[in-house]
């Protein structure tokens, strides 16, 4: 069904967009307007009335490409014929082997085998799971001190995508853990009183 937008939604969008992905995006939109819009309508919307994040998701100049230097880590068929059976490769990385992502993110190598989102993860879900069992549906590890080298059980917090778009759009992420902490308590009330004011408009 066709969505008119009015003129208050598409101004919360541009405030919201830059420091919100597009998938917390509509869960806020949504919660906000009690609307049940769907990601190919959002992001129609964000084309069509030129909304923008203000993120280019491409490197500044000057800045080292983090697959540099690692030909073929990213090609997860390969080159069918660049090994003849039983040959090991000059590049290949053992089981434990970690490195940083592009977004700072510390990857650990947890395979030989299977595809490359398979064979290598985030280590601080790894080291988060192997703890408490896999991370339930509808909920991300956040890090309380901001530092994504931290990774320790004592800094990492699981939260809702529902606490974190309420934490994104309130600044409530800090360097120190408690305040993180408290931020965390209080994107719970945002998102309680959210949902008290919008049962109250339906009256």
């Amino acid at each position: 069904m066709r969505h008119t937008w009015t003129h208050e939604q598409k101004e919360f969008l541009r405030k919201h967009y830059p420091s919100n992905s597009q998938r917390d995006l509509l869960f806020l939109l949504n919660q906000e307007f009690q609307l049940n819009i769907n990601m190919n309508q959002l992001k129609a919307c964000l084309t069509n009335h030129n909304i923008k994040s203000g993120r280019t998701g491409q490197f500044e100049k000057g800045t080292t490409p983090v697959n540099k230097g690692t030909k073929g880590l990213y090609n997860v068929g390969g080159n069918r014929t660049s090994f003849k059976k039983g040959d090991t490769p000059k590049n290949y990385k053992p089981v434990g082997t970690e490195r940083i992502d592009r977004d700072g993110y510390v990857l650990i190598k947890v395979s030989d085998s299977g595809t490359w989102h398979e064979r290598w993860r985030h280590k601080h879900k790894v080291v988060w799971e192997k703890a408490n069992g896999p991370i339930p549906k509808g909920h991300v590890l956040i890090f309380l001190d901001q530092n994504k080298l931290n990774i320790s059980l004592e800094n990492l917090q699981l939260i809702t995508r529902a606490q974190l778009a309420r934490m994104n759009q309130n600044k409530l992420f800090h360097l120190d853990p408690e305040l993180t902490k408290t931020g965390v308590v209080i994107a719970n009330i945002y998102t309680k009183m959210g949902a008290l004011n919008r049962k109250e408009k339906t009256k």
